[in-house]
């Protein structure tokens, strides 16, 4: 398990003699065997700037660090936890480092391996399913066919410029398709990908949409894409801000859509802190919901969130109201390595899980600058477990929660239980 490293021109090597490390949160550890999985296909190989790869002597345990070289992570495709995060010691510490989840790479058994483990069926979300020719085929007739929805060209932007998969889907008319709404956030997120503050350090790496969409536009997207029993169209892109603000045009389109079809799952990505936007929507006939979070403890949660006129105790309200209604709710878990698997998080995640219905959970690898997110949070109280151990405990701990990486269509009692409760 061989330290892996870049020079300067990128170019990538395997130490001879020195083991590769990864780092769970601040702390250096070795990494086992039983941690490592092959380099998946779709993965990318990073240098890390700013950042010297530190590598350890296997018969001694002392360990060195290459100075004149830098750490290189992988970029893991979608369906893959990363279990530690690359073992390095930046060279200036107010570097920051760009938003991607990175993660543990050595060399072995004669090829490249990381510290994950799979997590969910990665065939739909598998870059190679999107073909850049199709792409640009397909993106060309759908704006021919709706030349004035700028919903639609906002996703063809997603799509081939941002390489969104997706908005892809919208213009594939397959799986779960995007539906990009709202242009305000009622949160402040460090790490959010389309807004930052001037002095954040780092730019934004997409552009939020800037204009409110018409219902007659949604509308159009929304029967466009709900053609076949595995359709889902999600409201809450990764290129806007919280799609619950905009409630008034959600729940209208909603109600039209579901007047001419019953195809398909309408489903919400939200923080879902506004509670009674959050009711409507759900009330007018919402199927999926998956909420984002990183924590279920208020002071480690408001520093990630910097929730506006909200807290984590609505949160819970909503995903209890949405799951009392039939609505097959799930959380979007942004997880840390040598934070997720800290005793007090886990207890607390748990107990939330427990209480408000989840029935699934969506490991997604924290994209942010390691040393910006561990000085923002409260320090750890209790036992570090370690990721591999911590995902074993969900399990035990929540035997009928999925643990996978994206919305699922839900089980066939959940959709029957819907459709009585709307019927009511």
């Amino acid at each position: 398990m061989y330290l892996v490293y870049a020079d300067q021109q990128g170019q990538v090597y395997d130490h001879p003699e020195l083991f590769g490390l990864g780092r769970s949160g601040e702390s250096l550890i070795e990494i086992l065997e039983e941690e490592l999985i092959p380099l998946p296909e779709g993965a990318t190989l990073v240098s890390l700037p700013h950042c010297h790869p530190v590598g350890m002597d296997p018969d001694t345990g002392e360990m060195t660090r290459l100075s004149e070289f830098q750490a290189v992570g992988a970029l893991m495709p979608q369906g893959f936890t990363r279990l530690m995060l690359p073992g390095y010691v930046k060279s200036h510490k107010e570097e920051k480092l760009p938003l991607f989840g990175y993660t543990a790479v050595v060399w072995h058994n004669g090829g490249f391996f990381v510290a994950a483990e799979q997590s969910d069926d990665t065939h739909k979300w598998n870059p190679l399913n999107f073909p850049e020719q199709e792409k640009e085929h397909l993106v060309k007739k759908v704006l021919e066919k709706y030349p004035e929805n700028r919903v639609f060209n906002h996703l063809g932007n997603c799509t081939l410029g941002y390489g969104c998969l997706t908005a892809s889907n919208t213009f594939f008319n397959r799986w779960e398709a995007g539906l990009p709404v709202s242009y305000s956030c009622n949160a402040g997120c460090y790490g959010c990908i389309s807004e930052q503050p001037d002095d954040s350090g780092f730019p934004a790496p997409q552009t939020r949409m800037n204009f409110k969409p018409t219902v007659e536009e949604l509308t159009e997207v929304m029967l466009h894409h709900l053609k076949t029993p595995e359709s889902i169209i999600s409201f809450g892109q990764g290129c806007e801000g919280e799609p619950s603000t905009q409630a008034a045009i959600i729940t209208q389109a909603m109600r039209r859509v579901r007047e001419q079809t019953r195809t398909g799952f309408i489903n919400i990505n939200t923080n879902a802190g506004l509670t009674d936007h959050i009711k409507a929507i759900v009330d007018a006939g919402l199927d999926l919901m998956r909420i984002s979070t990183i924590s279920a403890i208020d002071e480690h949660y408001n520093a990630y969130y910097r929730p506006r006129a909200y807290t984590l105790e609505n949160v819970a309200k909503s995903a209890a109201y949405a799951s009392s209604k039939g609505v097959y709710t799930s959380i979007n878990y942004l997880v840390f390595p040598g934070v997720f698997d800290r005793e007090e998080e886990m207890e607390a995640m748990i107990a939330f899980i427990r209480q408000n219905g989840i029935r699934l959970i969506q490991m997604r690898n924290l994209n942010i600058d390691p040393e910006s997110y561990l000085a923002m949070i409260p320090p750890a109280k209790g036992e570090v477990f370690g990721m591999k151990q911590a995902l074993e405990i969900y399990r035990e701990e929540l035997p009928d929660v999925i643990i996978g990486s994206y919305t699922h269509v839900p089980p066939t009692e959940f959709q029957e239980l819907r459709r009585q409760t709307l019927t009511v």
